[in-house]
């Protein structure tokens, strides 16, 4: 049996996706089947479940992707999972670099990558185009007649760092010069859900799971259920029709007026995504079959509906000799 190697990268706490995927690549490839880790910091938790991590440097200094790609061909890696915001856009502009050595990654075009890192031109531009999605403005275009109240955020970011809801004039004075490159979006106050959705290479969504986020802690979430609901699934395949995608996205959003409307898109796998797994839609392993070349059939709305997830802490417990396995970056020569 071929041997298979999947790389997360940025694997940081994501140790519940770091085993998913050592299950699909056991499951398809048995002893053939690995998965490495890269990461920049040695006490983070996924470095510490798998066979062997790297030390890279962040995704925004130069020679990130240069050292990726000798990881991949030291490793005979054949798909990079991509997981945080701030790398997406990075591996979207090298994507040909690493096709032309046989190596797929799992992110959006850069045209795509580029919308969905800018939650201002996300919802813009999907509004343009008949898709519900929150009315976003810049400061310097706020209308004189908007109603509180009103949700200020950074305008590119992760995890609900410097979000705020701005239910005064004042508070919204304050927080457009507290918060760092703010836009400003309509208040949604009804329930909040993330869609995952796992799309094929050709941008098709192959599986949709709309989950309801019933208590969120540090913008992930805590507890919650997955939701057989038409109307977002119908959200979420009239998005992937506007935006190209590959791989694994999350789409947040809320019920406005009943009304499910997107407030922003994260063209990764969500934190959450143990939930969608556990209800019956393998996205690791349809993502491993799917770079693999094999045709996947869609499996929309096949999951587990009202299944839910509470989620604990727990921690990896290392002697000192044991905190820096990270690797160097394999050297050309």
């Amino acid at each position: 049996m071929a041997a298979y190697t999947v790389l997360v990268t940025a694997a940081s706490r994501l140790v519940p996706l770091v085993r998913a995927f050592q299950r699909a690549v056991a499951d398809l490839f048995g002893d053939a089947g690995r998965v490495v880790v890269a990461d920049v910091n040695p006490m983070s938790p996924a470095v510490h479940v798998v066979e062997r991590a790297y030390r890279v440097p962040f995704s925004t200094e130069p020679g990130y992707v240069d050292a990726v790609l000798a990881i991949c061909r030291a490793e005979g890696v054949a798909l990079v999972i991509p997981t945080i915001d701030d790398e997406v856009p990075v591996f979207g502009e090298a994507v040909r670099r690493f096709a032309a050595e046989g190596i797929v990654v799992a992110c959006p075009p850069a045209e795509t990558a580029a919308i969905c890192v800018d939650k201002f031109t996300t919802c813009n531009h999907l509004r343009a185009h008949g898709v519900a999605a929150a009315a976003t403005y810049l400061p310097s275009a706020l209308p004189r007649d908007l109603e509180l109240p009103l949700f200020v955020k950074p305008r590119t970011g992760r995890g609900s760092i410097g979000a705020f809801a701005a239910r005064t004039r004042r508070e919204l004075d304050f927080f457009l010069g507290y918060v760092g490159d703010p836009v400003v979006q309509e208040y949604l106050d009804g329930a909040e859900y993330t869609i995952d959705v796992l799309c094929d290479f050709d941008g098709q969504p192959i599986s949709v799971v709309p989950r309801e986020r019933v208590v969120i802690r540090a913008g992930v979430i805590d507890r919650g259920r997955t939701v057989a609901d038409d109307d977002l699934i119908a959200l979420a395949v009239a998005t992937a029709r506007q935006l190209r995608f590959h791989g694994a996205i999350n789409i947040q959003c809320r019920r406005a007026r009943g009304v499910p409307t997107i407030f922003e898109i994260n063209a990764r796998f969500a934190g959450g995504i143990p939930l969608a797994i556990a209800a019956g839609a393998d996205f690791p392993r349809w993502l491993i079959q799917l770079a693999s070349g094999e045709a996947l059939s869609p499996r929309i709305g096949q999951f587990t509906p009202d299944l839910w997830m509470t989620n604990y802490d727990t921690g990896i417990f290392l002697p000192r000799a044991a905190v820096d396995v990270l690797r160097p970056v394999p050297s050309a020569d």
